[in-house]
């Protein structure tokens, strides 16, 4: 299956999406934003998380896959007075996502569409089996 890639996610969030409650999350890594910008919320929209960072991201990289229920995108403008004579004017942009665990997984291919472009990757669901 191939899907878009968030790296650099916090191990902490990962943990708390595996116990299955839905999370919105706030992106502020460029990267991140770029590679959810096509992604259209629904139960067939699957987005790869992972702690590596960007760079580092190859195949065999463990991760999770999630269903996508919503996203916003937003730009936050920020100005900074300085003894009213002065002012700077700063835009952010952020992006939050709500998103719900689906499965482990791993990655058996990386796609980069250049600096600017989004991560996606081929992923294949871990399966675990229990003897019982």
């Amino acid at each position: 299956m191939k899907c878009a890639a968030l790296t650099g996610i916090s191990p902490e969030i990962i943990k708390e999406l595996r116990s299955g409650k839905p999370r919105t999350i706030e992106l502020q890594s460029m990267h991140n934003i770029i590679s959810i910008v096509g992604v259209q919320p629904g139960p067939e929209s699957h987005i790869f998380m992972t702690s590596v960072d960007l760079e580092d991201l190859d195949p065999g990289d463990h991760g999770i896959c999630v269903i996508v229920l919503a996203t916003a995108v937003s730009m936050k403008r920020l100005v900074e007075y300085s003894h009213g004579l002065y002012f700077e004017e700063r835009e952010r942009m952020s992006a939050r996502i709500q998103v719900k665990y689906c499965a482990s997984s791993v990655v058996r291919q990386v796609y980069r569409e250049g600096l600017f472009g989004p991560t996606s990757v081929e992923v294949f669901k871990s399966s675990c089996y229990h003897a019982g």
